[in-house]
């Protein structure tokens, strides 16, 4: 990035002041059908105007996150973890705030440089989030019943989806300056999506982990026509049908380990509906008993061993680590995502026989964006 452009930097206390008066800004929502709209003619004037919006946006949107995240209950606030993510958030602000008003496309392009790496910056912060839930889970008694932690939980769901917003936005406008994009692709959009094709994609990837993890994976069967698409984008789809595909996966492999029985398939169904598309993950892995379902939206929740018991060596400055369970965020997760643009996530249980998971696309595209 040309020094030209990098203003002085904000002292310590003049970015907490900003972000106080930022974070009482209004937040601008977009629709995807506006994304896939504008973002068809990434012309030189488009992209200058895509980044003006971001410079004013995301500032606010950053702003919001770090004010709460310095207020956050049961001392939270003060985890390791926490407090980086909290530093990651006041040091992209920081870089906004000082980065000069977008007067031309070459202003457009250092702007877009810059958000990019603060995309990357991000990268990490759902692992760390996840771990500075895990370092207070290992602090408090375990006596505490989570259930209680209502606040923790809703800032979480607020958190993430303002998380998902943000690297949407920033995402879509970088992806705009592919000359070569994929056919049918518009910037993170893809026009022509087919859900089938991304739950196989999706299936796999949950497959390997699968047999990294205990040598065998159950199979997976996939019904629905490969030739049906629609807009959407492919990487929040993929990341919640891996995440459900897994879940499913692990729920069989511990039921029939010891069992002289095949493992049934794991079996996923897409249906092209004209409001929603629908696709059902459905499993023979046990089920989840009644008490246990309404746990398994929170954050605090995992039937799997703590992460950070078996990994006590995990580096805080990476937090990328694949394991199959346990940190307890894949579902809640996914809900957002599916939420995003207008979607759900049901998880219906028949307890001693195995679980579906409904996860409703909306076609429409017309939703405005949940703010958070």
């Amino acid at each position: 990035m040309a020094a030209r452009k990098i203003q002085e930097k904000l002292s310590k206390k003049e970015v907490i002041d900003q972000v106080q008066k930022w974070g009482g800004m209004m937040q601008t929502g977009v629709s995807l059908r506006y994304m896939m709209e504008f973002g068809s003619r990434p012309t030189p004037r488009n992209l200058l105007i895509s980044a003006q919006f971001l410079h004013k946006e995301l500032p606010i949107r950053i702003a919001r996150r770090a004010i709460e995240l310095d207020s956050l209950p049961y001392g939270l606030s003060n985890k390791p973890a926490v407090l980086k993510v909290r530093d990651w958030y006041l040091d992209s602000f920081s870089d906004l705030r000082s980065f000069p008003a977008i007067k031309d496309n070459h202003d457009e392009l250092e702007f877009t440089q810059m958000i990019d790496m603060i995309k990357v910056r991000h990268n990490n912060v759902v692992p760390m989030m996840a771990m500075g839930v895990q370092q207070l889970k290992k602090d408090l008694k375990p006596k505490v019943d989570y259930e209680h932690f209502d606040d923790i939980h809703q800032f979480l769901d607020r958190f993430y989806m303002s998380r998902i917003g943000i690297r949407m936005l920033i995402g879509q406008h970088v992806a705009l300056h592919d000359p070569n994009p994929p056919p049918d692709c518009v910037g993170y959009i893809h026009t022509k999506m087919s859900p089938v094709e991304v739950a196989r994609s999706a299936s796999e990837d949950a497959r390997s982990i699968c047999l990294r993890e205990y040598g065998s994976a159950p199979d997976v069967s996939i019904y629905g026509d490969p030739n049906f698409t629609f807009p959407y984008v492919p990487t929040h789809l993929h990341l919640m049908v891996f995440e459900l595909v897994k879940n499913s996966m692990r729920a069989v492999q511990e039921r029939f380990m010891d069992s002289d029985k095949v493992a049934p398939p794991i079996r996923i169904i897409v249906a092209d509906g004209a409001e929603d598309v629908t696709i059902k993950v459905s499993d023979e892995g046990g089920g989840i008993p009644r008490s246990g379902l309404p746990k398994i939206f929170t954050y605090l929740y995992s039937t799997a061993k703590n992460p950070l018991d078996e990994h006590m060596d995990l580096d805080l400055g990476s937090g990328n680590t694949a394991t199959m369970a346990g940190f307890g965020y894949g579902l809640p997760i996914s809900r957002l995502y599916a939420r995003y643009f207008g979607g759900d996530l049901q998880i219906i249980s028949m307890e001693g026989y195995g679980t579906d998971a409904y996860l409703h696309l909306s076609r429409l595209g017309d939703s405005q964006e949940p703010l958070p």
